[in-house]
């Protein structure tokens, strides 16, 4: 049932009765003084944890220009994982299944064939075993492995689902990393962020990274990832679709007492990234936006929040650095398209952007993705649709796993409620 459109008018009303606040050209103006007063360096308790590496700046590049440049790196490959999500039977387990694969351009079909999937189990029964070896599929052109969770009730499904997810994913690429000749762009950050985020938000989860081995495995294998790729001269980049990093903003608010209009980093960026006018309009005048380039920013060093665990002062969840440590530092720019309004966060180890030819280099080859494919470049895509599990396929499995365990999901009214939903 749709609203009619008097309860439609009812709910708009309502908007009248917030006052929204700062006004957007204070919010402009706020942005203004945090770039220029704020970000060279970020400071917390005397710690620089966000500093740029080279001279502050705002740039802007031709849509149609840099789609047209030559390439900076002949051939490109990327890498994602996709999941079924955690799902509860009715007999305690509760899994998730990740499936990782690489994309190449140009297109190499038996790289596109190979799949690392791996499947986490939690269950609060300590009688529960699993047989954790890794075996291989598919003509040996894939592998597979089972994981037990320890137990874990009040984060089971975030747990298993994160190990699944990087774990596929950084096996995967370190098994196909000589495959890389050029660039490899990740599909998502660089470290894996939702591991590193655990740490942060609650004891237990914190206990479970320190004394478990799985999330040190994990970790290991993306420094280890980040080891070969430096060793070989080959960069690596992560490319997150949606950044949500609050280091700048919250720290604004604990440190300078600054008060923050914006919700998270992304929308102070593209504050400071968004072109355009005040025109006149019949209610006034209204924002105008240009969106005849892309613009984008210097490169950043970053150490807050959940990238200081790789930072020279980090700890690494004690996972052994073989390079300075500076090498694993995460370092960062920002793409804002002002053809779809959105913002794009493209992270790289500092051991490749420390290098100023390097570092203009993967700027160029992401600025031009991103013009060429109106949005995330070709190459994630590719690898997103490789990696992919669709509704039906996921729907499939789980009737499966019924099967296989001779127990039911353990369903709620809401999964009754979307399974009725056409789309």
């Amino acid at each position: 049932m749709t609203l009619d459109p008097v309860h439609f008018d009812g709910i708009a009303r309502l908007a009248g009765r917030i006052d929204h606040g700062t006004d957007e050209r204070d919010r402009r103006a706020l942005a203004e003084t945090v770039w220029e007063e704020f970000l060279d360096p970020l400071v917390v308790d005397g710690r620089p944890i966000l500093e740029p590496l080279d001279e502050r700046a705002r740039r802007l590049v031709d849509c149609e220009a840099v789609a047209l440049r030559d390439r900076e790196f002949p051939t490109e490959h990327g890498l994602d994982a996709g999941t079924i999500n955690p799902t509860t039977f009715k007999n305690g387990l509760v899994i998730d299944i990740a499936q990782a694969a690489m994309s190449a351009t140009p297109s190499d079909l038996d790289l596109h064939r190979s799949r690392t999937t791996v499947m986490t189990v939690h269950s609060n029964d300590e009688t529960m075993a699993v047989d954790e070896s890794w075996g291989k599929f598919d003509a040996g052109y894939s592998k597979s492995r089972a994981v037990k969770v320890p137990p874990l009730p009040r984060f089971a499904e975030g747990v298993v689902h994160a190990l699944a997810l990087y774990l596929s994913e950084s096996k995967h690429a370190r098994d196909h990393a000589q495959t890389v000749s050029d660039l490899l762009v990740l599909d998502g950050p660089l470290y894996p962020r939702g591991l590193l985020r655990w740490a942060d938000q609650h004891p237990d989860l914190a206990d479970f990274l320190l004394e478990d081995p799985r999330p040190t495995t994990v970790l290991e294998n993306y420094v280890r990832l980040v080891e070969e790729f430096v060793d070989r001269s080959v960069p690596l980049v992560g490319f997150v679709k949606n950044p949500a990093t609050r280091v700048i903003t919250r720290s604004l608010k604990s440190e300078r007492e600054v008060s923050v209009p914006w919700a998270d980093d992304s929308a102070l960026f593209t504050r400071l990234l968004e072109r355009g006018e005040y025109v006149d309009d019949v209610d006034g005048d209204r924002w105008e936006r240009d969106d005849s380039a892309l613009s984008y920013t210097n490169w950043f060093r970053s150490r807050g929040g959940v990238d200081r665990p790789l930072s020279t002062d980090g700890d690494a969840l004690g996972v052994e650095r073989r390079l300075e440590r500076a090498a694993y530092e995460v370092t960062f720019f920002v793409i804002y398209d002002p053809r779809d309004d959105l913002l794009y966060r493209i992270e790289a180890p500092y051991a490749f952007t420390k290098d100023p030819d390097t570092r203009e280099r993967l700027t160029m080859q992401l600025l031009q993705d991103v013009a060429v494919a109106h949005g995330p470049p070709t190459i994630v895509e590719k690898a997103d649709e490789l990696a992919r599990i669709s509704n039906a396929e996921k729907a499939s499995l789980r009737e499966t796993l019924e099967d296989r365990f001779d127990a039911a999901q353990d369903r709620t009214y809401d999964d009754h409620r979307w399974d009725e939903q056409p789309y």
